[in-house]
Protein backbone atom coordinates (compact mmCIF):
# COMPACT_ATOMS: atom_id res chain seq x y z
CA UNK A 1 0.00 0.00 0.00
CA UNK A 2 2.86 2.35 0.77
CA UNK A 3 4.89 1.67 -2.37
CA UNK A 4 8.54 2.48 -2.77
CA UNK A 5 8.62 4.90 0.17
CA UNK A 6 7.84 2.17 2.63
CA UNK A 7 10.37 -0.20 1.02
CA UNK A 8 13.05 2.47 1.37
CA UNK A 9 12.08 3.11 4.98
CA UNK A 10 12.12 -0.55 6.00
CA UNK A 11 15.49 -1.01 4.33
CA UNK A 12 16.77 1.95 6.35
CA UNK A 13 15.42 0.51 9.59
CA UNK A 14 17.05 -2.85 8.94
CA UNK A 15 20.34 -1.18 8.06
CA UNK A 16 20.17 1.07 11.13
CA UNK A 17 19.46 -1.93 13.33
CA UNK A 18 22.55 -3.78 12.16
CA UNK A 19 24.68 -0.67 12.64
CA UNK A 20 23.41 0.49 16.02
CA UNK A 21 23.00 -2.84 17.80
CA UNK A 22 25.71 -5.28 18.77
CA UNK A 23 26.58 -7.99 16.31
CA UNK A 24 26.70 -10.67 19.00
CA UNK A 25 23.41 -12.12 17.80
CA UNK A 26 24.06 -13.41 14.32
CA UNK A 27 22.12 -16.57 14.79
CA UNK A 28 22.47 -18.31 11.48
CA UNK A 29 23.68 -21.84 12.14
CA UNK A 30 25.66 -23.16 9.14
CA UNK A 31 24.30 -26.65 9.74
CA UNK A 32 20.67 -25.56 9.74
CA UNK A 33 18.38 -24.42 6.97
CA UNK A 34 16.08 -21.44 7.01
CA UNK A 35 12.37 -22.08 6.99
CA UNK A 36 9.26 -20.11 7.72
CA UNK A 37 8.16 -20.80 11.27
CA UNK A 38 4.53 -21.72 11.91
CA UNK A 39 2.52 -19.38 14.06
CA UNK A 40 1.94 -20.80 17.50
CA UNK A 41 -1.27 -19.93 19.27
CA UNK A 42 -0.68 -21.83 22.48
CA UNK A 43 -1.75 -20.08 25.65
CA UNK A 44 -1.14 -20.77 29.32
CA UNK A 45 -4.13 -22.28 31.07
CA UNK A 46 -3.66 -20.22 34.22
CA UNK A 47 -4.07 -16.44 34.32
CA UNK A 48 -0.63 -14.99 34.97
CA UNK A 49 -1.96 -11.99 36.86
CA UNK A 50 -4.31 -14.06 39.03
CA UNK A 51 -1.63 -16.59 39.87
CA UNK A 52 0.96 -13.99 40.85
CA UNK A 53 -1.58 -12.05 42.89
CA UNK A 54 -2.44 -15.20 44.84
CA UNK A 55 1.23 -15.76 45.65
CA UNK A 56 2.55 -12.23 46.15
CA UNK A 57 -0.46 -9.94 46.42
CA UNK A 58 -1.50 -7.32 43.88
CA UNK A 59 1.37 -4.87 44.35
CA UNK A 60 4.10 -7.50 44.47
CA UNK A 61 2.72 -9.18 41.38
CA UNK A 62 2.90 -5.91 39.47
CA UNK A 63 6.51 -5.17 40.37
CA UNK A 64 8.04 -8.59 41.03
CA UNK A 65 9.03 -9.32 37.48
CA UNK A 66 10.95 -6.09 36.93
CA UNK A 67 12.47 -5.83 40.40
CA UNK A 68 15.61 -7.76 39.53
CA UNK A 69 18.33 -6.58 37.17
CA UNK A 70 18.72 -10.00 35.58
CA UNK A 71 16.27 -11.95 33.47
CA UNK A 72 13.59 -12.32 36.08
CA UNK A 73 13.13 -12.32 39.84
CA UNK A 74 13.89 -15.97 40.85
CA UNK A 75 10.84 -15.99 43.13
CA UNK A 76 8.62 -15.03 40.23
CA UNK A 77 10.29 -17.66 38.08
CA UNK A 78 9.28 -20.29 40.61
CA UNK A 79 5.75 -18.88 40.88
CA UNK A 80 5.39 -18.84 37.11
CA UNK A 81 6.52 -22.43 36.69
CA UNK A 82 2.96 -23.73 36.35
CA UNK A 83 2.21 -21.38 33.46
CA UNK A 84 5.21 -22.22 31.31
CA UNK A 85 4.11 -22.86 27.72
CA UNK A 86 5.95 -25.78 26.16
CA UNK A 87 6.11 -26.25 22.39
CA UNK A 88 6.60 -29.58 20.57
CA UNK A 89 10.10 -28.53 19.52
CA UNK A 90 11.22 -28.37 23.15
CA UNK A 91 11.22 -24.57 23.25
CA UNK A 92 9.29 -23.13 26.18
CA UNK A 93 8.38 -19.66 27.38
CA UNK A 94 6.90 -17.70 30.25
CA UNK A 95 4.94 -14.49 29.67
CA UNK A 96 6.55 -11.76 31.77
CA UNK A 97 4.35 -8.94 30.51
CA UNK A 98 1.24 -8.94 28.35
CA UNK A 99 0.71 -6.27 25.69
CA UNK A 100 -2.44 -5.35 23.81
CA UNK A 101 -0.98 -4.60 20.39
CA UNK A 102 -1.26 -6.60 17.17
CA UNK A 103 0.63 -9.78 16.34
CA UNK A 104 3.14 -9.75 13.48
CA UNK A 105 2.62 -11.65 10.26
CA UNK A 106 5.37 -13.89 8.94
CA UNK A 107 7.58 -11.71 6.76
CA UNK A 108 6.59 -8.50 8.53
CA UNK A 109 9.20 -6.11 9.90
CA UNK A 110 9.23 -6.09 13.72
CA UNK A 111 11.20 -4.10 16.26
CA UNK A 112 12.34 -6.16 19.25
CA UNK A 113 14.55 -5.76 22.30
CA UNK A 114 16.27 -8.74 23.89
CA UNK A 115 18.90 -10.11 26.19
CA UNK A 116 20.26 -13.63 26.30
CA UNK A 117 22.58 -15.87 28.26
CA UNK A 118 23.90 -19.42 28.24
CA UNK A 119 22.11 -21.40 30.94
CA UNK A 120 24.98 -23.76 31.73
CA UNK A 121 27.57 -21.00 32.31
CA UNK A 122 25.49 -17.91 33.02
CA UNK A 123 27.54 -16.01 30.44
CA UNK A 124 25.67 -13.15 28.81
CA UNK A 125 25.55 -13.26 25.03
CA UNK A 126 23.89 -9.93 24.37
CA UNK A 127 21.65 -7.24 25.86
CA UNK A 128 20.00 -4.47 23.83
CA UNK A 129 17.25 -3.40 26.21
CA UNK A 130 18.98 -0.06 26.80
CA UNK A 131 20.12 0.77 23.27
CA UNK A 132 18.66 3.86 21.52
CA UNK A 133 16.97 1.76 18.84
CA UNK A 134 15.45 -1.74 18.92
CA UNK A 135 16.64 -4.52 16.67
CA UNK A 136 14.63 -4.82 13.46
CA UNK A 137 14.01 -8.22 11.94
CA UNK A 138 11.60 -9.81 9.50
CA UNK A 139 9.57 -12.41 11.35
CA UNK A 140 10.28 -15.91 10.05
CA UNK A 141 13.27 -14.84 7.97
CA UNK A 142 15.70 -17.09 9.85
CA UNK A 143 17.83 -14.22 11.15
CA UNK A 144 17.38 -15.28 14.78
CA UNK A 145 17.62 -18.58 16.61
CA UNK A 146 15.03 -21.11 15.49
CA UNK A 147 13.55 -21.17 18.98
CA UNK A 148 13.02 -17.41 18.89
CA UNK A 149 11.61 -17.45 15.36
CA UNK A 150 9.13 -20.09 16.48
CA UNK A 151 7.76 -17.92 19.27
CA UNK A 152 7.78 -14.41 17.75
CA UNK A 153 4.58 -14.86 15.67
CA UNK A 154 2.62 -15.57 18.86
CA UNK A 155 3.68 -12.30 20.52
CA UNK A 156 1.74 -9.06 20.52
CA UNK A 157 3.29 -5.61 20.56
CA UNK A 158 3.98 -4.92 24.22
CA UNK A 159 4.48 -8.58 25.12
CA UNK A 160 7.64 -9.60 26.95
CA UNK A 161 8.55 -13.29 27.03
CA UNK A 162 11.31 -15.31 28.68
CA UNK A 163 12.13 -18.12 26.26
CA UNK A 164 14.14 -21.23 27.12
CA UNK A 165 15.67 -22.61 23.94
CA UNK A 166 17.02 -26.18 23.78
CA UNK A 167 20.23 -26.85 21.94
CA UNK A 168 18.51 -28.27 18.85
CA UNK A 169 16.68 -24.95 18.40
CA UNK A 170 19.75 -22.86 19.24
CA UNK A 171 23.40 -23.39 18.28
CA UNK A 172 23.42 -27.18 18.26
CA UNK A 173 26.24 -29.54 19.31
CA UNK A 174 28.95 -27.43 17.64
CA UNK A 175 28.11 -24.16 19.36
CA UNK A 176 29.70 -21.06 17.88
CA UNK A 177 33.34 -19.95 17.92
CA UNK A 178 34.20 -16.49 19.14
CA UNK A 179 34.79 -13.71 16.64
CA UNK A 180 34.80 -9.92 16.59
CA UNK A 181 31.86 -8.76 18.70
CA UNK A 182 30.58 -12.30 19.18
CA UNK A 183 31.41 -14.31 22.30
CA UNK A 184 32.07 -18.04 22.08
CA UNK A 185 29.03 -20.24 22.69
CA UNK A 186 29.78 -23.83 23.78
CA UNK A 187 28.27 -26.85 22.13
CA UNK A 188 24.87 -28.05 23.33
CA UNK A 189 24.20 -24.70 24.98
CA UNK A 190 20.71 -24.03 26.31
CA UNK A 191 19.79 -20.38 25.84
CA UNK A 192 17.65 -18.11 28.01
CA UNK A 193 16.27 -15.40 25.73
CA UNK A 194 14.20 -12.52 27.10
CA UNK A 195 12.47 -10.62 24.31
CA UNK A 196 10.00 -7.77 24.06
CA UNK A 197 7.96 -7.00 20.96
CA UNK A 198 8.40 -3.24 20.68
CA UNK A 199 6.83 -2.25 17.39
CA UNK A 200 5.55 -3.16 13.96
CA UNK A 201 6.76 -0.14 11.96
CA UNK A 202 4.42 -0.77 9.04
CA UNK A 203 1.37 -0.34 11.28
CA UNK A 204 2.35 2.81 13.16
CA UNK A 205 -0.07 5.59 12.24
CA UNK A 206 2.53 8.32 12.68
CA UNK A 207 4.79 6.50 10.25
CA UNK A 208 1.94 5.95 7.80
CA UNK A 209 1.10 9.66 7.94
CA UNK A 210 4.76 10.51 7.33
CA UNK A 211 5.30 8.33 4.26
CA UNK A 212 1.74 8.53 2.89
CA UNK A 213 -0.30 5.72 1.44
CA UNK A 214 0.67 5.92 -2.22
Amino acid sequence: MYGSKFNILTSFLLASSSNTTTAAFSFQNPSSTRASCPSTALHATTSRETFLQQVFGTTAAAVGISAMGGFVNPMVAVAAEEETVKLPSGTSYVILKSGDGPKPNVGELAGIRFRAEVVQTGNKIDDIFDTPEPYYTRVGSGGLLKGVEEVLPSMRVGDRYLITIPTNMAFGPKGRPSSAGKPRIPGDAIIKFEVEMVSLPGREQELIDLIGDE
